[in-house]
């Protein structure tokens, strides 16, 4: 309470640094994440229409939300067919790490959700065009249905850039 009274206009995180001894390096690396935050967008109608960005960078971490199998009108592309799906959803989910300057070796995790399950094998061939070298941590499961009912999958990943 002292050190606030006689320091009223600092953060109370600049205040804790403070106090507890923590070297400048490490706030000054904070600062530098927080303001190094980028956002990107592909275009997609609902990223506006829910508050989203279809990836997100804060650091070296990238996360890149589901992605649907949109062309870019905005429309459902390869209406019936798992694997062209899961193909556009990656093709999509690349433009946006290369767009905050990573690379899809830097991907660390996917996960593949699915309206019909006996779909997973047609889609993991898919994902392993992508990532058969670098093998990242992976989930596959089947959700009841997605916005739109034409969507067979929805894939995400997070992806931590290399120094």
């Amino acid at each position: 309470m002292y050190f606030q009274k006689c320091i009223p206009s600092i953060s109370v995180f600049t205040r804790l640094l403070f106090f507890c001894d923590v070297s400048k390096e490490l706030y000054n690396s904070f600062l530098m994440n927080q303001q190094s935050r980028q956002l990107i967008s592909t275009g997609s109608p609902y990223e506006p229409k829910v508050g989203i960005s279809r990836a997100v960078r804060s650091g070296r971490i990238i996360a890149v939300t589901g992605t649907a199998p949109l062309g870019p009108d905005g429309k459902t592309v390869s209406i019936g067919d798992a694997s062209g799906q899961a193909r556009r959803c990656l093709e999509i989910i690349q433009a946006a790490i290369e767009g905050l300057g990573g690379k899809m070796s830097d991907v660390i995790r996917t996960r593949i959700l699915l309206t019909r399950i006996e779909d997973w094998e047609k889609v993991a061939l898919v994902h392993g065009e992508f990532f058969t070298d670098i093998r990242p941590a992976n989930t596959i499961m089947q959700v009841v249905r997605f916005i739109d009912p034409n969507w067979l999958v929805e894939i995400e990943t997070d992806a931590v850039i290399e120094d």
